[in-house]
């Protein structure tokens, strides 16, 4: 268990050492404010989890699990008994009571997931277990135990049902759309869920380099030593703050279809996080309990929510964040700003335009 230090593999043999661990920790003190708004608000649905129950029913979890279970190698003290202590003691550090079930799947692909309705099973792929170091994989663990004790599997279980049913009645255009619509919410909410889980992934590991690592090897795979960290989260600052009007399109474009944040975001957030007050007070002890969730308002998570998200609009540096946040504060010049901003939409002047079809300021 924690306390008592664990081995490193043959991977990589790293020192023993104490981690704090968090007794009756509730998942409210990681997650993003956008999850943990929606969770509070599900959780208070009366009826919530017998209409989950019934859609158990309709989900193909059990053949998952059945899947796993025979083309899959369970994680036992027989079998990577490495990555059962690291299941083990994340959680015994999050204080999650019942160990959920845990398989190595053989993809090349860099991947795990928590996902099931009435008991969560995490799947870690054998391309992540070949690239990641032990503190890395630690981490992810430890990433995964948070979408555990969040709740976050039956939403990701629905989602993956959902991403199906679109595929299936894509011929029928206003069923395809009502679906797509609830698909794309779901993603929004998922890619924040991702931020929590990282921030879970950290508690667990409680080495914020070893977090960075993964993330950096998720990106630009086993070359550690062709790159660093600075220049990683460097990226990130580069991706938000570059471009036009039309590169912020582009960047929506982009991770619209996406369950998972861009690496390089994930890093700066957890960076972010992993610097604030909410992170050392947590690691001073000071959390919210779970024996204080029944407690919590549904009103003051959406105030928080919406908050978070007035305060990620303010401080981007997106060229259409920074424009929607200056409107808001009752900036004016809306027109010239916008066509300024989509210039590169324009095509070049043809000889013998004159200067009435440039753009007036």
């Amino acid at each position: 268990m924690s306390d008592d230090g664990q081995q490193g593999t043959a991977q990589e043999r790293v020192p023993s050492r104490q981690r704090k661990r968090f007794p009756g920790i509730s998942s409210r003190a990681y997650e993003h404010p956008a999850d943990r708004s929606a969770l509070v608000a599900l959780r208070k649905l009366s009826g919530f989890d017998t209409v989950f129950k019934a859609l158990s029913g309709l989900l193909p979890e059990r053949s998952l699990r059945l899947l796993f279970l025979s083309d899959s190698v369970r994680v036992s003290e027989r079998q990577f008994a490495h990555l059962h202590d690291m299941l083990r003691d994340a959680c015994y550090i999050l204080d999650l009571e019942k160990v959920p079930p845990m398989y190595v799947a053989q993809d090349p692909q860099p991947n795990a997931m928590c996902i099931g309705l009435d008991e969560p099973i995490i799947v870690v792929t054998t391309g992540l277990v070949e690239l990641l170091d032990e503190e890395e994989m630690r981490a992810v663990v430890g990433h995964e135990v948070g979408h555990a004790l969040s709740g976050h599997a039956v939403y990701r279980t629905i989602l993956l049902f959902l991403t199906t049913l679109a595929l299936k009645v894509a011929w029928i255009p206003l069923g395809n759309f009502a679906v797509m619509a609830l698909v794309t919410a779901l993603r929004e909410w998922f890619r924040k869920s991702e931020l929590s889980a990282d921030r879970a992934g950290l508690l667990v590991g409680q080495d914020v380099k070893a977090s960075m690592r993964g993330l950096m090897k998720l990106a630009g795979g086993n070359h550690l030593h062709e790159m660093n960290v600075d220049a990683f989260l460097e990226q990130a600052e580069e991706y938000e703050a570059g471009g036009d009007l039309r590169d912020s399109v582009l960047k929506i474009l982009n991770v619209l279809p996406r369950s998972h944040p861009f690496a390089t975001i994930r890093a700066a957030e957890l960076k972010k996080w992993a610097e604030s007050r909410d992170y050392q007070r947590i690691m001073d002890g000071h959390y919210p309990r779970r024996s204080e969730d029944k407690d919590t308002s549904a009103r003051e998570s959406f105030r928080e929510s919406a908050a978070s998200y007035a305060d990620d609009m303010k401080s981007s540096k997106d060229p259409l964040m920074k424009l929607v946040s200056d409107l808001a504060g009752g900036a004016g010049d809306l027109g010239g700003r916008v066509r300024r901003g989509f210039d590169g939409f324009r095509s070049p002047p043809q000889p013998g335009e004159g200067p009435k079809d440039a753009p007036q300021e």
